[in-house]
């Protein structure tokens, strides 16, 4: 497969492919066309060709295109949550959850124009009016990454669009399929040649991104080495930069919680979709005498899931690549070599599958539980990126705030407690973007705005959201006098408000 270009696919003639794999079965099902340098222009130029047009389509038009892709993707999103299944192996409801909390965002660039709402001030001098107006940036880059294909673009590509601007997508090679098949949706929807753009490749892409002048923001989401390599080579020549990076998040269960909600929620959010996910709950931090307790009914739940080809009834699929299967394993043998207590060992593990289809070769690696962790562990210090969970004792609530609020990641965390005035303080004093009470995966609604601190964000704006109708745009500030023939004559001195 190859890009997507001024509303056409294009055949990739860099020469260079990447392999596109089934990881329940490993089986290699397609190539991937790598972008070079000139590819990479082509699509810019087409998205700076296609920008002036697009910016002066009417507000309510554009918002009516918005609003139709919203309804065809509503219509057909099982389509895209099989092809993510297919080249990522998430099961196919996380898949189709994955694509309905992007359409979330869809949703919310329908209504769009309340937000582009500029202010006015009749009169600021005699016969002199001011306002102010959100104008669009230009053609903009979206680089997204492999775990959620369909939503991570989404977080910034439908804000983007409505707001006026063009747009250049560059997703993952690993699961290139979805970013395809939502431009082509685009086109049905009825979006004008070149606003929105898909180029596939690896750093060469990236770099071409960073680089070209004509981008004039970027926004991207990875590991934290990543984002600020994005954020520090996109700033530097001039560009808008949000760059989403890595996680450690962690999970606080206090004394007097529900310990069966937590453990659900612990086997639920650390688990889910194989850990590869930025808002997956990696640490438990078990406060006082619960933690025996706690870590029994965590290991009962997850010895339950199964583990299998992501379209048939499986809980959990698999990695994502045999080198990230291996890699995982590889944190689970340091870990247990540091200390750590293995209470489930999903290193063993095999997947099932409901058809009659060979997955003896996937790239399965079941949940794993660690007991016993302590900070100076590279299983604590470390991102994952996989469905490994480890438990951390510690004798009270000041040491877990002091655990999380040391740690260099602060994506998203969670508490567990009935204690109504703990939570509160908890919401207050944790160095964190996104909390939840109660709640293991506090990812914000589409009107309010996603984002970490610390080394989970390199910019200082988040997406979607209010924030993200922000990123886009750029203000604009107008003074306007019409003036009758006696204008006055010539005046040198500064101007006044008189």
């Amino acid at each position: 497969m190859g890009h997507w270009i001024a509303g056409t696919d294009r055949p990739g003639n860099s020469g260079r492919t990447a392999p596109v794999t089934d990881p329940a079965t490993g089986r290699v099902t397609g190539a991937v066309a790598m972008a070079g340098p000139e590819e990479v222009r082509t699509a810019v130029a087409a998205a700076s060709a296609a920008f002036p047009a697009w910016r002066d389509t009417s507000l309510s038009r554009r918002t009516a295109i918005v609003f139709r892709f919203r309804e065809l993707l509503n219509a057909r999103k099982g389509e895209l949550a099989q092809l993510i299944t297919a080249e990522h192996g998430k099961v196919f409801s996380d898949a189709l959850g994955e694509v309905s909390r992007g359409q979330e965002v869809v949703e919310f660039a329908c209504g769009i124009p309340h937000l582009l709402e500029g202010g006015f001030t009749q009169n600021v001098s005699t016969g002199v009016d001011a306002y102010s107006v959100h104008a669009p940036l230009g053609p903009v880059a979206i680089i997204s990454p492999f775990n959620f294909p369909a939503m991570v673009p989404m977080w910034f590509f439908p804000i983007a669009i409505a707001t006026g601007n063009t747009v250049v997508l560059k997703p993952s090679e690993k699961d290139p399929s979805a970013a395809l098949w939502m431009a082509r949706l685009w086109t049905e929807a009825g979006l004008p040649a070149g606003v929105f753009n898909v180029v596939q490749g690896d750093k060469e892409s990236v770099d071409a991104l960073l680089t070209d002048p004509e981008i004039t923001a970027i926004s991207f989401v990875g590991s934290t080495p990543i984002a600020e390599y994005v954020y520090a080579s996109g700033t530097a020549t001039g560009k808008r930069v949000q760059a989403l990076g890595g996680a450690k998040n962690h999970a606080v269960i206090l004394p007097d919680a529900d310990l069966d909600l937590a453990a659900d929620a612990l086997v639920s959010a650390g688990y889910g979709s194989a850990g590869e996910r930025c808002m997956a709950i990696s640490v438990a931090v078990a406060v006082g005498d619960i933690a025996d307790d706690l870590v029994a009914r965590v290991a009962q739940r997850t010895r339950g899931l199964r583990i299998g080809d992501g379209h048939g009834e499986a809980d959990m699929g698999p990695l994502v690549t045999r080198g990230h299967r291996d890699k995982v394993a590889g944190a689970i043998d340091i870990a247990e070599g540091e200390g750590a207590r293995v209470v489930v060992d999903g290193r063993a593990a095999t997947g099932t599958s409901d058809a009659d289809i060979d997955v003896s070769q996937g790239f399965w690696l079941g949940p794993t539980l660690l007991d016993h962790v302590t900070p100076a562990m590279a299983a604590y210090r470390e991102e994952i990126f996989g469905p490994v969970l480890a438990v951390v004792r510690v004798a009270g609530y000041e040491q877990a705030l002091e655990l999380i609020n040391s740690n260099p990641y602060g994506n998203g965390t969670a508490i567990f407690t009935r204690d109504g005035g703990a939570a509160r303080r908890f919401q207050y004093e944790v160095e964190v973007g996104m909390v939840g009470i109660n709640v293991p995966i506090p990812v914000p609604m589409a009107y309010y705005s996603f984002g970490g601190w610390k080394s989970s964000l390199f910019g200082d704006t988040h997406a979607h959201g209010v924030q993200g109708v922000h990123f886009f745009t750029r203000t604009k500030a107008v003074t306007s006098r019409w003036l009758d023939p006696s204008h006055g004559g010539l005046h040198l001195g500064f101007p006044r408000n008189d």
